[in-house]
């Protein structure tokens, strides 16, 4: 038989010493979070954790009509010199008996009813001599009658002496009718509805923006994209000139075409024109001629038309957004209870209007930039390796000065500060030395892992994001916009697209490579190679991930409710501020039926499509 190994003295000590490290850490984290269960078994505690729990029992769903029944007994406080004599009560009616037709103040009498309603609570008032009309009542006590309509209580006569007769009061109340929505439900409703569609529009607007973030963010697709440092400079330096040319053409024709923004159908003229320009010197440039045969002038006017065809679908989509703004509104206000349609496409043709300057702004960036990248990689490839050298000392520094300096001029205008030469001189010499030093030491013709670099930029920035919690972007929208569910939007859309974006990401990365490889050999560029190798992997799990996300968006709007987000959030946080638990209760109970109709939604779509 083979002998065990005796056990080591060492690691017997150190099992003891890890298992008393542990004890230590979480005794101090008892310490820390001031675990007490004293507070908890507090009578106090008790008594407001059996209030909480039972109005949380009896949601505000359904109210009824109610009647009221009033019944007076007659006392006289203190006693009078003659006996009173009251006359005897209906005994076919509710009616109260007392212990004593009178009392002195502060004593205590017997109050007894007959023929009430049974099952029922309510008040018991005494009302002085001088309040006819009860306005001064003082409330003694409650009353409940049992399953006979009959009920005993003993309450404290008040220190009110009058030598006229006074009364003690009961109010009940019993329902009548058939039971209906109550207001506390109605208003649940309308808030669950919102809620509803304030997720669907941040899952939608998270999920446009997020998917082609995610190609960027992908490292398989961004490790090999190379670049020479001559190609990536006057890159650098083409899209901040780009962006000024195109934000300034943009606005140039937002102005020049609002001057025809109150006339419709003028707006629709001219955007049938430039759409009809733009589609037939498209077709023309890229289907008209035969590439094999045309010389240098044909690629030129080529060229030409497609840039003419560009800016007549801008002028277009310019007149369009206008257009609709304007007849989106009008048609609202004759909609009647469709007025919805028309508010949807003015608003609609609105958010347009406001994003097609940055849109054209970053169309001009993007072409000016690959210009110059594409203009750098034919220098780098053509001029011997010390011209390459020097003009890459040259285009780098002007690269490094024009980036830092534009970042310079960000970080001054956000403090708001003037001195230029803090923050433009120096950081344009800063930017300017570090570009000259990177030509330097870099071999002349050796190509740089710039996806590598992008991808690192993109990752970095949507761990940034998704960070930050959506409570704390809903403050930050609540600022922008105001109170309200359209701030929800837009802190839930950034959420999603900070979270969609690395979900997908992550998605792209663990593809199959052999259809990249294949599509790749067969000389495609790399958006068909994202067309056509990447998107077929990648859709189902897509739609997986999005309709996951909408299910938390749905979760999430209640939180951000608390923040001014809008939604059954911004309902439940005042109701718990009043102390109104029953609505509370009311609420949960709508987010619990929402959230699981939505699971199991999701898990159905999946089921189909996925």
């Amino acid at each position: 038989m083979e002998e065990k190994p005796k056990a080591s003295l060492w690691k017997s000590l150190r099992l003891g010493l890890g298992i008393i490290a542990i004890l230590l850490i979480y005794a101090y984290g008892f310490q820390v979070t001031k675990v007490d269960l004293a507070e908890f078994r507090k009578e106090s505690r008790q008594d407001s954790r059996i209030r909480v729990l039972r109005a949380l029992a009896r949601p505000d769903i359904f109210e009824y009509d109610q009647e009221e029944f009033t019944v007076y007994a007659p006392i006289y406080v203190p006693c009078p010199e003659q006996p009173p004599d009251f006359p005897p009560p209906d005994t076919s009616q509710p009616h109260l008996a007392l212990s004593a037709s009178c009392g002195k103040p502060n004593e205590s009498i017997q109050v007894e009813g007959f023929n009430f309603q049974p099952n029922i609570k309510g008040p018991i008032f005494f009302v002085p001599s001088s309040d006819p009309h009860d306005t001064l009542a003082l409330q003694r006590g409650n009353i409940e009658t049992d399953s006979q309509g009959h009920f005993v209580t003993v309450i404290r006569l008040p220190n009110r002496p009058s030598t006229e007769v006074q009364y003690i009061k009961t109010i009940t109340r019993r329902n009548v009718g058939l039971p209906r929505f109550s207001q506390t439900a109605i208003d649940t409703w309308d808030k669950i509805i919102e809620t509803i569609f304030l997720a669907l529009l941040a899952t939608t607007i998270g999920t446009i923006f997020s998917i082609p973030i995610s190609f960027f963010a992908a490292r398989n697709l961004m490790k090999d994209i190379k670049s020479s440092l001559t190609s990536i400079a006057l890159a650098a330096l083409g899209w901040p000139l780009g962006i000024a040319i195109g934000l300034a053409a943009a606005r140039w024709l937002q102005s020049l075409l609002a001057k025809w923004s109150d006339q419709i159908a003028v707006s629709l003229l001219i955007v049938l024109g430039a759409a009809l320009i733009g589609y037939l010197l498209l077709r023309w440039a890229v289907f008209g001629v035969s590439r094999e045969e045309e010389g240098l002038s044909m690629k030129l006017l080529r060229s030409l038309a497609q840039s003419v065809s560009i800016l007549a679908w801008i002028i277009a989509c310019f007149a369009l957004s206008q257009a609709g703004v304007k007849g989106g509104f009008s048609l609202a206000s004759r909609l009647g209870s469709f007025a919805f349609l028309g508010n949807f496409i003015g608003q609609v043709s609105d958010v347009i209007t406001v994003l097609l300057p940055t849109a054209v702004a970053l169309g001009g960036g993007a072409w000016l930039g690959n210009l110059g990248g594409q203009i750098g990689t034919k220098w780098n490839d053509s001029l011997p390796s010390r011209a390459v050298k020097a003009l890459n000392s040259l285009l780098s520094a002007l690269a490094g000065a024009t980036l830092f300096a534009l970042c310079g001029w960000g970080i001054g205008w956000l403090y708001e500060t003037k001195d230029i030469r803090l923050f433009l001189y120096s950081p344009a010499v800063i930017g300017a030395t570090l570009g000259i030093l990177l030509a330097l030491f870099i071999p002349s013709k050796q190509p740089l892992p710039i996806g590598l670099v992008i991808y690192t930029i993109t990752r970095t920035i949507l761990n940034a994001v998704r960070s930050i919690e959506a409570l704390i972007m809903a403050i930050v929208a609540v600022i922008w916009v105001g109170i309200g569910p359209f701030a929800g939007v837009l802190a839930l859309g950034l959420h999603t697209i900070a979270s969609l974006a690395k979900l997908y990401s992550e998605q792209v990365e663990s593809i199959l490579p052999g259809p990249i490889e294949a599509i790749t050999a067969t000389g495609a560029t790399r958006l068909q190679m994202i067309v056509y190798a990447v998107l077929p992997q990648i859709i189902p799990p897509y739609i997986s991930f999005t309709m996951y996300r909408w299910d938390i968006n749905v979760r999430m709007s209640t939180i951000i409710g608390f923040a001014g987000g809008g939604g059954i959030g911004f309902l439940l946080i005042q109701n718990i501020n009043l102390l109104n638990y029953r609505a509370a209760s009311t609420q949960m109970i709508a987010i619990a039926i929402v959230v699981s109709a939505m699971d199991y939604l999701s898990s159905a779509m999946r089921e189909r499509f996925v």
